[in-house]
């Protein structure tokens, strides 16, 4: 019995398509507890309603999930790893002018924005409607909506506050309590089912679905009455979707084919849950959270347990939100196009265990301010959606541009239908939320995207105006230097990108200030297009005493120079390194300057020993 519990463990812990559940199916899998609620809050309990709207869910799990995620995005990898600064670097290899690369930046930028402002809602809205389920507890009837936050803000508090220690042990745990969590919500689909299984006949057909966004009718004024209605409703079916980006993004840290594997289990799960809930609301006329008073009325004494297990879901759902805002925010840094961060390495095997101090307490109070300011998953619900549908949006448009530069029209034709579906919800979301909620949202994407535009610009700026020497100029300096100054005894390393011109910091140290080695090394760290795989090449004396170091990396790799420096025998005795000390009267540039002083130094970001490190100002104007 011990051997057969072991091993039923060790299958656990192993099947890469259940550890899916806990890593990327979080969020879209705690979606049936508010999306339901949400649109019949304001939206008639009729047959034709309930039909159209399960309907519409299911078909926006088909198109936006299945067809653009699982199957177009996460078939544009590179060495099966995916997101959206992969799509762009890929992309970005068929571009024809500088015009189109930027185009590609920009909306990748834009994309990656709302996908950080989509994350701040996630956990807010997940926490705060699972401890709402508590109302209908008859011990805790009355509790009040002041209650209910103070408890979503303690769950909040005590998930940000635990990101620091690392989550490698209590993720083990994410996998198994994610797999009973859409069993329970399957199961519970199913038993309302058994009472009126026709309604999944009607539901998967598309027909109810147009049939509720057209009526029926096609008269023009009707269709415009109506269209309005349908339309706002739309705002709201997205949020059954929000989490299917993550299915993109997450993909390096699982692979392709467990995940696929892992959404088709999840999809039928989502779809028995969203009919039950159907079936449920046109027999019993739920006037609350339709999604718990199914729940409640199957499973009565049990329905505590239940409840918790329902808070689980959205702390490991917010959990994944974290982890993978902590992964963008890596692949940003790697690309150089936001500034260098503290991050801190949890885990030596798992390489995605990674924590960004600026990027959790960023979200803990965004998230916490979201809380606070909605107060109730239903007016949460008007700010989310906006961004996810503006994120899917922009994600289609790169797809499509990649299946045009690749010539597979078929695939281009179903992807800008799938695009055509984005922008649909975009366009409801934008109407209806923008100024009820989803500006909250805007602000929030607002804030990364203005730091991506400010830093890259101002990083061309600068490499624009760096009084950069010949590469051969210098090295004819420093030989006659070599050769005849005075040398200090031990090894110097200098951190600069080596091409055919000297960085001015390295003139400034060694001409200007007089300080030379008996060894002189410069190491150069280049990210590669690719996200993994680390290859260095030393060359020695490519001048008296000055050597080189050159290490190339995929933008996802976490580099540990001083392993890398241990191989070559190198005990440096002292570090140099530039800064720009950014004189500027435009406000623009001063902003710019004031990032740049305030992020850590290179040689900080890669742990050197800081006794040895030592700067080199050098002033620039703006």
């Amino acid at each position: 019995m011990i051997f057969e519990l072991d091993k039923a463990k060790k299958v656990l812990t192993e099947n890469k398509s259940l550890k899916a559940l806990g890593i990327v199916f979080g969020d879209i899998g705690t979606s049936p507890i508010y999306t339901i609620a949400v649109i019949f809050a304001y939206l008639k309990v009729t047959d034709e309603n309930v039909c159209g709207v399960i309907s519409l869910i299911i078909w926006t799990l088909i198109l936006l999930v299945t067809i653009q995620y699982v199957w177009f995005a996460m078939g544009i990898s590179e060495r099966n790893e995916g997101g959206t600064i992969i799509l762009k670097n890929i992309i970005e290899k068929y571009a024809k002018s500088a015009r189109e690369i930027a185009f590609i930046s920009v909306i990748s930028y834009i994309a990656l924005s709302l996908l950080i402002g989509d994350s701040v809602i996630t956990p807010a809205i997940s926490i705060l409607s699972a401890v709402e389920g508590i109302n209908l507890i008859p011990v805790f009837k009355n509790v009040t909506t002041d209650t209910v936050i103070f408890i979503s803000v303690i769950i909040t508090t005590l998930l940000f506050w635990y990101q620091h220690k690392g989550t490698e042990k209590i993720a083990k745990i994410f996998s198994p309590v994610m797999l009973l969590w859409f069993v329970v919500i399957g199961a519970s689909g199913l038993l309302s089912l058994m009472y009126m299984p026709e309604i999944l006949l009607k539901v998967i057909n598309p027909y109810y679905a147009l049939n509720f966004v057209f009526n029926g009718n096609i008269s023009v004024n009707h269709l415009i009455s109506h269209g309005i209605i349908s339309l706002f409703v739309l705002s709201d079916v997205i949020l059954s979707a929000t989490g299917g980006e993550a299915l993109y993004a997450d993909m390096g840290h699982i692979g392709r084919e467990p995940i696929t594997k892992a959404w088709y289990f999840v999809f039928i799960m989502l779809v028995l849950n969203y009919t039950g809930q159907g079936a449920f609301l046109l027999s019993h006329r739920a006037d609350k959270n339709t999604f718990f008073e199914m729940l409640y009325s199957q499973t009565h004494l049990f329905y505590f347990p239940i409840l918790v297990l329902s808070i689980l879901a959205t702390i490991i759902a917010s959990q994944a939100v974290i982890s993978g805002i902590f992964s963008i925010v890596y692949q940003l840094i790697n690309n150089r196009i936001i500034p260098l961060l503290k991050i801190d390495y949890k885990s030596s095997e798992i390489q995605s265990q990674i924590y960004i101090s600026f990027a959790n307490w960023f979200l803990f109070i965004s998230v916490l301010t979201a809380i606070i300011m909605f107060r109730t998953s239903n007016n949460l619900a008007m700010a989310y959606g906006l961004a996810v549908s503006g994120t899917m949006t922009f994600t289609g448009i790169l797809i499509n541009m990649h299946f045009y530069h690749r010539k597979r029209y078929f695939m281009l034709f179903i992807s800008l239908i799938t695009t055509f579906a984005d922008i649909m919800f975009l366009a409801s979301n934008l109407l209806y939320k923008t100024a009820e909620g989803g500006y909250f949202a805007l602000i929030i994407a607002t804030i990364p995207f203005l730091t991506i535009i400010l830093y890259t610009n101002g990083q061309k700026k600068l490499h624009s105006i760096y009084k950069m020497t010949d590469l051969q100029v210098f090295l004819k300096e420093y030989e006659y230097r070599y050769n005849n100054f005075t040398k200090l005894k031990g090894t110097s390393l200098f951190f600069a990108s080596l091409t055919d011109k000297v960085s001015p910091y390295i003139v400034k140290t060694m001409f200007d200030n007089n300080i030379m080695y008996e060894k002189n090394i410069f190491v150069s760290i280049e990210r590669t297009e690719k996200p993994y795989g680390i290859a260095d090449i030393f060359k020695s004396d490519i001048a008296p005493g000055l050597n080189q170091l050159t290490v190339s990396a995929g933008y996802s790799e976490v580099v540990d120079v001083e392993e890398i420096l241990k191989q070559y025998n190198i005990d440096e005795t002292v570090i140099f390194y530039g800064f720009e000390d950014i004189v500027s009267v435009n406000p623009f540039w001063r902003i710019f300057a004031l990032i740049k002083k305030l992020s850590p130094s290179f040689v900080r970001f890669y742990k050197l020993p800081a006794e040895k490190v030592h700067g080199v100002m050098v002033r620039v104007k703006m």
